[in-house]
């Protein structure tokens, strides 16, 4: 587990290292600040018109959607109604997580179809996996499998004009042998067909460093979870720059990561409320990282 010495220590000697915060325009719409839509679960269900407005006020140009399933689509809506209400709000829905259970764990397509149907109806340019269930992720076979998974689901995904990313947390950087599941997605999947999200706090909260993933991996981290960790109780998130992560020396390694969207996340410990946290993160973006 990282300390928060540790992590403080860590991330100091990295912005040692970047005397200057470079320009993204090289990466990305430097206006683009993205949120996941997973921060507002508990909202959407309740009205989904009225929270993406409130998403839309707060700054953000760009949203990540979260629980798409074939029985209810999106909250009750399908993906060409909620599309209309993001164009309504000048929203882009620029990638989705996608549940792909049962295509990763048995090869069952359904899902993933559907998905893939989704996903070009609300036009994301990710289809993004968002988690593996903790009986299929035991050994380092199970990795083998998943990356074999990916890659196939990444062809799919390229024939209908997607791109396939992987979004991690932390139990991929756990040892199986002497080797991370991490390092095996990283080095068995198809660099040109399958990227990586970046879940930063996640990292940090593993104990790794971002920055030396982006060394040892150039280009692969297409997207990032802006998400910061609470300076009292670390398993806890808080709103962008008010915890313990420095987010500058990694927004100016952006190039080096590939990173072309990123997505604040926090699933708790708001401040007040969630709309008041999701603007206070966006500001604190729009004025200091980007």
């Amino acid at each position: 587990m990282i300390t928060r010495r540790n992590f403080i220590i860590n991330t100091g000697l990295a912005a040692t290292a970047v005397l200057a915060l470079p320009s993204l325009a090289f990466t990305m719409n430097k206006k683009e600040i993205g949120l996941q839509l997973y921060t507002l679960r508990d909202e959407l269900p309740k009205d989904v018109k009225s929270t993406l407005e409130k998403v839309a006020k707060a700054g953000y140009t760009t949203v990540e959607t979260y629980g798409f399933s074939i029985k209810d689509q999106f909250w009750g809506l399908s993906p060409k109604d909620l599309k209309k209400i993001l164009d309504d709000n000048d929203l882009k829905a620029v990638s989705g997580h996608y549940n792909l259970g049962s295509y990763l764990y048995d090869g069952n397509t359904a899902e993933l179809i559907a998905a893939i149907e989704a996903a070009k109806v609300l036009k994301n340019e990710f289809l993004t996996v968002p988690w593996v269930d903790e009986p299929f992720r035991k050994t380092i076979e199970n990795y083998k499998t998943i990356a074999l998974r990916l890659n196939e689901a990444a062809k799919m995904c390229k024939k209908a004009g997607l791109k396939l990313a992987y979004h991690n947390h932390d139990f991929e950087f756990q040892k199986h042998d002497g080797v991370t599941g991490y390092e095996i997605l990283l080095k068995e999947t198809d660099k040109d067909l399958v990227y990586f999200e970046l879940d930063l706090y996640w990292v940090a909260r593993s104990g790794n460093d971002s920055l030396k993933l982006f060394k040892e991996n150039p280009g692969r981290f297409k997207m990032w979870h802006i998400k910061d960790m609470d300076k009292a109780n670390q398993a806890l998130n808080t709103e962008v720059g008010s915890g313990l992560i420095d987010f500058k020396p990694l927004f100016a390694a952006a190039k080096q990561s590939g990173m072309i969207h990123f997505f604040v996340e926090q699933e708790n410990n708001f401040a007040a409320n969630a709309f008041e946290s999701i603007k206070t993160s966006c500001d604190f973006i729009a004025k200091n990282l980007i």
